[in-house]
């Protein structure tokens, strides 16, 4: 039961470290302001989606990762 709960942080440390890498950073914004890029309304929201879907994968991985430490603690 201890090595699968160890397995299943080990996999959800690599899925927190990675979804927060494809996060995008939020100077790209910033460079894009300063350049005075126009993006579409279709191409602003299709990039919003991603964003929100990595975000949302990153909290529900960290709180996982949370109670399996939490439940590795206690075993």
């Amino acid at each position: 039961m201890k090595i699968a709960l160890l397995a299943v942080e080990a996999i959800l440390g690599i899925i927190i470290a990675v979804s927060i890498l494809l996060q995008p950073s939020k100077a790209d914004a910033l460079s894009g302001l300063i350049q005075g890029k126009s993006e579409t309304f279709y191409s602003k929201n299709k990039g919003r989606t991603k964003e929100v879907l990595l975000v949302r994968v990153t909290a529900i991985s960290a709180a996982l990762f949370a109670i399996n430490t939490v439940i590795l603690n206690i075993i």
